[in-house]
């Protein structure tokens, strides 16, 4: 998750740098650093992609650590681009900032001309930029249009799922992105509001879902519309979707000893991350194979155990770094072209 108040005319809005604190911000630069080590030794300037730009904050620090660094940020909400590009304006010569979701990958660096990169970074999930704005409608704290698209120039709304999607579909979302064992309840309810009068706020929904969480369900799982919110914003930006590209694609962009570091927000996120990393740090070759040949070495060296996971200190300092699960690995094989 990369990270409201009422604004008035005298409340000015606070920098960018202000409003966002970049989760575990050291712990992924000093992973991606020896891959820029291995790119200067190689003789080339090292190359890295953000790609989840949001507002600009892991990226601003890691042109500020290292001024030979040329970055690539994607993002596909046009608003964080603007503040990213303001932000890192200081850095115009050495960034190119790009409208793409980022299972585009290899196109965005075949347009730029890039054959390879040396580190990449993902961090997944709804931004703080994101949660942020009420009227973006991803936070269920206050009401907002139901929109929750990312790329809000594109694509349906939390509002067309939720009035057109049949109920069977409605529970098949809710239970399979949210987690939600109060699925089938949830779209019933849904299913019978709608046909009242369609939702168009995120108070409607909430409302409805209070309703039918038992309250004891809501005091030991968090707020109650949590993870239908979850499984809404997935659908509506089809995340898990763009996730399993975007992993392999990643992988398949990096040069020899460059580096991905990836931080997801939920189980259903770092389950594809740890199949893609998993896969690529074994061994092809077949069971009781006396000799392992070249080509069925390991194309990837993990380089965290298992998951990584904040500090209280990095906690107390950006609450919304809580749930973040960091994975890393490292390219030490590359595949010759078949």
């Amino acid at each position: 998750m990369r990270n409201g108040g009422v604004m008035t005319s005298e409340i000015p809005t606070p920098p960018t740098s202000a409003r966002h604190t970049p989760v575990l911000k050291d712990r992924c630069i000093n992973l991606l650093a020896p891959a820029f080590e291995a790119a200067r030794q190689a003789g080339r300037t090292p190359i890295v992609v953000d790609a989840t730009l949001g507002m600009g904050g892991h990226s601003e620090a890691m042109l500020q650590r290292f001024d030979d660094l040329h970055l690539i940020g994607i993002d596909r909400d046009t608003e964080a681009l603007a503040l990213a590009g303001e932000r890192l304006s200081p850095f115009a010569g050495r960034t190119d900032l790009v409208h793409a979701v980022y299972d585009q990958l290899a196109a965005v660096l075949d347009d730029l001309g890039v054959r390879a990169i040396d580190g990449i970074l993902m961090d997944l999930g709804v931004s703080s930029l994101q949660l942020d704005e009420r009227e973006r409608g991803f936070a269920y704290s206050f009401d907002a249009p139901l929109d929750m698209r990312m790329d809000t120039s594109r694509g349906q709304t939390a509002a067309d799922v939720v009035n057109t999607y049949s109920e069977e579909d409605l529970v098949r979302i809710i239970r399979t992105w949210g987690e939600e064992k109060f699925a089938g309840r949830i779209a019933n309810h849904i299913v019978a509001a709608r046909d009242k009068a369609p939702l168009t706020h995120t108070g409607e929904l909430v409302e409805i879902i209070r309703n039918v969480v038992p309250a004891g369900a809501a005091r030991t799982g968090g707020h109650p519309a949590k993870r239908t919110f979850q499984a809404l914003r997935i659908e509506v930006n089809e995340e898990l979707r763009v996730l399993e590209r975007a992993v392999p694609a990643a992988v398949d962009a990096l040069a020899l000893h460059g580096r991905a570091v990836v931080m997801s927000y939920h189980s259903l996120e770092d389950k594809i991350v740890k199949s893609v990393f998993a896969a690529g740090s074994r061994s092809s070759a077949p069971a009781g194979f006396p000799v392992e040949l070249e080509e069925h070495k390991a194309t990837l060296k993990r380089l965290t155990k298992g998951t990584e996971i904040p500090t209280d200190e990095e906690i107390a300092e950006n609450p919304r770094a809580a749930s973040a699960r960091l994975r890393a690995v490292e390219k030490v094989k590359v595949r010759s072209a078949a």
